[in-house]
């Protein structure tokens, strides 16, 4: 005999229903997080990267003691 408590639908055809979003929502999440992640690294580093954009663009400051002359066959 069967009590009033028990339900009429199975979990386990639920549970089938919902593997495909629940895969859907973890890849959404996966890529939302690494887009935070690197949108995060970029702001955090953002006054490194301009300084290598500078150092990039600027000529060579003659007093470093390195001139541009010189090959690594000469050594």
């Amino acid at each position: 005999m069967t009590s009033n408590l028990e339900s009429a639908s199975s979990p386990a055809s639920e549970a089938a229903g919902e593997a495909s979003p629940r895969w859907l929502k973890l890849g959404i999440v996966a890529a939302a997080s690494a887009l935070a992640g690197g949108l995060a690294a970029a702001w955090w580093y953002r006054k490194t990267l301009t300084k290598l954009r500078e150092a990039e663009e600027s000529p060579p400051d003659p007093h470093s003691g390195i001139s541009g002359d010189n090959s690594a066959d000469d050594l």
